[in-house]
């Protein structure tokens, strides 16, 4: 189930200071996160696809699914997918027509996941030949020339950076006029009951199958808990405008669970 929703007056959390950044519920360093968020990142790249199957019964699929239809690829569309080192977007935007995609994450386990999978799949093409390049970077600061792609693409990846506005600022810059901009992120729920089911089952469940699948119980401590600091839906959109982008809105689906954030490049 998925509503639309155009962007209304946000309610702002407090912002961090410079120096920290949130690394869950804790303050870090902000020159440090990204060390953190690669390390925990690069001990679950194995078992990285399996988990969000289990952990969302597979409805993490139908989401994704949601983003490419919103996002429409077509023939020559180049996509920038941030944080989407496994390839999962990757592979279904050009399963579904589109152009040339450059996966650029943070962590090098994530990147050598999905260039494993690209290769067991036979998609051996580079970006130059309509294919798949994997390029290591960080979100705020993109290897990309400015205004050099269609559509930027970043599903729950947006969570992990250090400064969220500068990652959004980036996005922006390499997109050409015209460009989509399109962010899959947990969110927080709308709906009354569910979100009381929904902390339940992500402070217990989630840390449990962690510990059995991917042997790292504090990776999903650390997701429950970086999901409950991300902004809100109406404080992101409000986030994504400032940064220049236009008809800026947003789609919940299962009730906030997660949330599909849109922009354009005008």
């Amino acid at each position: 189930m998925q509503t639309d929703k155009q962007e209304k007056r946000p309610t702002m959390q407090a912002q961090h200071s410079e120096e920290t950044a949130p690394f869950g519920f804790r303050e870090v360093k902000a020159a440090e996160k990204h060390g953190l968020v690669q390390t925990l990142f690069g001990g679950v790249a194995h078992n990285y696809d399996l988990m969000n199957d289990l952990m969302s019964g597979g409805v993490h699929r139908l989401w994704k699914s949601a983003m490419l239809d919103w996002l429409a690829p077509r023939p020559g569309m180049r996509l920038l997918d941030v944080a989407g080192g496994t390839g999962d977007i990757a592979f279904r935007f050009q399963d579904r027509g589109g152009g040339p995609v450059m996966v650029c994450d943070l962590t090098p386990e994530m990147l050598a996941v999905g260039r494993d999978r690209a290769i067991d799949g036979g998609r051996l093409k580079p970006y130059a030949a309509g294919g798949i390049d994997w390029v290591a970077g960080n979100a705020e600061s993109l290897p990309v020339a400015d205004r050099s792609v269609d559509a930027y693409t970043i599903a729950f990846g947006l969570r992990n950076v250090t400064r969220i506005d500068k990652a959004l600022a980036e996005a922006h810059r390499v997109l050409k006029p015209g460009g989509r901009f399109l962010c899959l992120e947990f969110s927080h729920v709308v709906l009354p009951v569910l979100d009381k089911l929904y902390d339940a089952y992500s402070f217990s469940v989630l840390p449990a199958l962690g510990q059995y699948v991917a042997k790292d119980r504090d990776a999903y401590v650390y997701l429950a808990e970086s999901i409950r600091t991300f902004p809100p839906q109406e404080e992101l959109a409000a986030r994504i405008r400032a940064v220049g982008f236009e008809r800026v809105s947003y789609r919940n689906l299962s009730g906030g669970i997660a949330a599909l954030h849109s922009g354009w490049r005008i």
